[in-house]
């Protein structure tokens, strides 16, 4: 994602209409992302942890919204403060911008620039959640994100995209978000479930999917919004980087899910409707950072070995002991380093800029540059979001209570199920001659369901 940058007078662009109406349906389709991940992750857990589920993507909404027009905005693409924050005042409260002031260097109004990049603030936080299915306080994950995009998002996404910040201007490529959101998010899944523990039953329960179409559902509107999410990010349509983008997307989407299929088929003998959107998502993740530096071809590539990685890294949590509810960690931290470093070897110097990976004669310097983001955002975030962990848990507590995690969630934190049986009971029984028919309708009075 380019960063706004200076132009002469004589040069400065005018607002486009073309371009800031695209970018605005971009910032829906990335809004429509946040409730597909709910979805996604509501359908992968059990059923007495659906609603708790929804809950902390749409919380995530509210929240971070609020943040980013007090503070977060200024923050991550403010004027550079030492290459490491950004803060201009005009930007908090979003209360000095012009309504037809435009973002430097490009053709969309300011506040295009900042609801686009609102999106992304608040999905960031939401991938987390899946790795905490089941056993957090829904009052202690709502103080984790304000924490945690406070201390963490708004200054990596500085890094990554703010004009100045540091990994920026070392030159590494993350066209829209494998460093600043998926690597982000997954390293500081991983901090967090090091500290708060495994699930009561990890690795004893089986812990299944209650609904399968559900994460069907979730993975498409996710494949959907992440068109906006990718092609948006390059803020507008006049030289034909976003259209390849686009492509791009849809082309390393594809070959990730038959990847994760194959890997699946060999190693477990099906071919599981899990594996297809698990698939998906992991391929959508590895094109995120490098689908504006490698060619179609290219994607097929980083598609395929993103589905491979990702399929072979979701159990690592069984070996190593680590309950990552939803494979937080084994899609998004393993997608998104997969396909940032995978930049260092396909990129071709003829889209986004004129980097060139090793397989195009650029050596191993843009590897280098790769890697030094990937595990600085990681060890970062890792680090950091383990602490906040920490704090909270050692003071209003993050887990719920043992009996509590066992009943269910959903009761306890909401008061709500997700699903209601009491009228599933069916129509009256019919008479018979051993039963007068006010046993029989009492009978059907007094039947119960069990959900």
């Amino acid at each position: 994602m380019p960063p706004g940058i200076t132009t002469l007078a004589a040069d400065a662009p005018t607002l486009s209409a073309a371009n800031t109406g695209f970018m605005l349906i971009c910032s829906a389709l990335v809004m429509i992302m946040t409730p597909g991940l709910a979805f996604f992750y509501g359908g992968m857990v059990r059923v007495k942890s659906t609603l708790n589920m929804l809950m902390m993507s749409f919380i995530s909404l509210g929240i971070v919204t609020i943040l980013w027009v007090l503070y977060g905005f200024s923050l991550a693409f403010g004027t550079d403060i030492g290459s490491l924050i950004g803060w201009s005042s005009d930007f908090a409260g979003l209360s000095g911008i012009g309504i037809t002031q435009l973002w430097d260097g490009y053709t969309i109004p300011v506040y295009v620039f900042a609801v686009f990049q609102l999106m992304f603030a608040i999905i960031t936080p939401a991938l987390i959640s899946g790795a905490l299915a089941d056993r957090v306080k829904f009052t202690s994950w709502a103080l984790f994100v304000v924490l945690w995009v406070t201390v963490v998002y708004f200054p990596v996404a500085h890094w990554v995209w703010g004009a100045g910040g540091w990994l920026f201007e070392l030159g590494v490529i993350d066209f829209a978000g494998g460093t600043a959101v998926h690597i982000n998010a997954g390293a500081a899944a991983l901090g967090v479930i090091l500290v708060i523990g495994k699930r009561v039953g990890f690795k004893k329960d089986p812990m299944r999917p209650h609904s399968l179409p559900l994460v069907m559902l979730g993975a498409g509107l996710l494949w959907f919004g992440w068109f906006g999410f990718n092609a948006g990010s390059w803020l507008g349509n006049d030289d034909g980087v976003g259209a390849v983008m686009f492509v791009n997307t849809q082309v390393a989407t594809a070959a990730a899910m038959l990847a994760w299929l194959g890997y699946e088929k060999l190693r477990h003998g099906s071919f599981t409707t899990l594996g297809a959107a698990s698939g998906a998502v992991a391929g959508l993740v590895a094109i995120t950072p490098s689908g504006g530096a490698i060619s179609p071809l290219g994607a097929i590539a980083v598609g395929a070995i993103a589905g491979v990685l990702c399929a072979m890294a979701v159990g690592l949590k069984y070996k190593f002991g680590y309950d990552d509810s939803l494979d937080v960690v084994g899609v998004h931290l393993v997608g998104g380093i997969a396909g940032s470093l995978l930049i260092g070897f396909f990129a071709t110097g003829g889209v986004q800029s004129d980097a060139k990976g090793l397989f195009y004669g650029g050596g191993l310097d843009q590897l280098g540059k790769q890697a030094v983001g990937v595990f600085a955002v990681l060890a970062y975030s890792l680090v950091v979001s383990a602490a906040l962990a920490f704090l909270l848990d050692r003071t209003i507590g993050m887990r719920v209570d043992e009996d509590d995690e066992i009943s269910g969630i959903d009761q306890v934190e909401h008061a709500e199920t997700a699903y209601d049986f009491s009228g599933a009971g069916g129509g009256a029984a019919p008479r018979t001659a051993s039963a007068p028919a006010s046993e029989t309708t009492a009978a059907a009075q007094t039947k119960k369901v069990d959900a």
